[in-house]
């Protein structure tokens, strides 16, 4: 390989600022079952940032499911990974690398992408998708996300060797007034999209009745209310994920087919 396949991201990050798709990650019975299978339990996380901190935090999280997990940061920048080799010391199962797109030819598991190609324009997404789905181990998953500074507001594409499979929508309920909320987070491939006509505009009205009528169980509380949403999309026919457990996170999964633009 020539060098890293991408170019340089702004580098924004804080702590926990992607705790809400780590704790996705920790509880998806797909990811857990990859990981689990996984002969390497080697995961990437791509463009950390300025700071290692949101890599050392997945992989503490990881940890809870396959103890063995390896987390690989990488970043395109040579002094990002200066700094976050001397500030992540000798982490256990962390190391920090220089890469892109091509993952500096590693075969990871799992591949998260947070806050990257949102920076990019619509056009490089394709190839950048095939570039990391070509790398990845059988039965390998990408997770492409966005979130806001926060990490209230979180939303990602979930891709397997073959393509996309479904997007998730995570928020603190306490932080919104409505779903559609979520919106502005949407990653690179959906932002444009969220038009009149659109499937991922239809997904986004529908929550938002879904939402106003589920307004009498906003007196238990904004997860609470949620949850009723949920309900009542399942009921309305949409294919909403049903939540295992309670959670702190309001979270809408839906299979890619449903929100794929036209």
């Amino acid at each position: 390989m020539s060098g890293p396949i991408g170019r340089l991201t702004r580098g924004t990050t804080g702590y926990n600022r992607l705790r809400r798709s780590d704790r996705w990650l920790v509880h998806s019975p797909r990811v857990r079952a990859a990981l689990l299978a996984a002969a390497d339990p080697l995961v990437v996380d791509l463009g950390y940032g300025a700071l290692p901190v949101t890599t050392l935090e997945l992989a503490a999280r990881l940890r809870t499911v396959r103890p063995d997990a390896r987390v690989v940061g990488l970043e395109i920048h040579p002094e990002r990974v200066r700094d976050a080799r001397a500030l992540a010391g000798s982490a256990p199962g962390v190391a920090f690398g220089l890469g892109g797109f091509e993952l500096a030819g590693l075969a990871p598991v799992l591949v998260r992408a947070f806050n990257v190609l949102r920076q990019y324009d619509v056009d490089a997404v394709p190839d950048a998708w095939a570039r990391m789905t070509g790398r990845l181990a059988p039965g390998g998953l990408l997770v492409d996300g966005t979130c806001d500074e926060l990490g209230r507001l979180c939303c990602w594409v979930v891709l397997d060797a073959l393509g996309p499979i479904g997007l998730v929508l995570a928020c603190d309920p306490f932080a919104i007034e409505k779903p559609s909320d979520l919106a502005e987070r949407l990653p690179k491939v959906l932002i444009h999209h969220n038009v009149d006509g659109q499937p991922v505009h239809a997904l986004f009205t529908a929550a938002d009745r879904a939402w106003a009528a589920a307004a009498p169980h906003g007196v238990f509380g904004p997860r609470v209310r949620w949850r009723a949403m949920l309900a009542l999309l399942r009921d309305q026919g949409w294919p909403v994920e049903p939540p295992r457990r309670r959670m702190r996170d309001g979270v809408l999964a839906v299979p890619w087919d449903l929100v794929a633009p036209r």
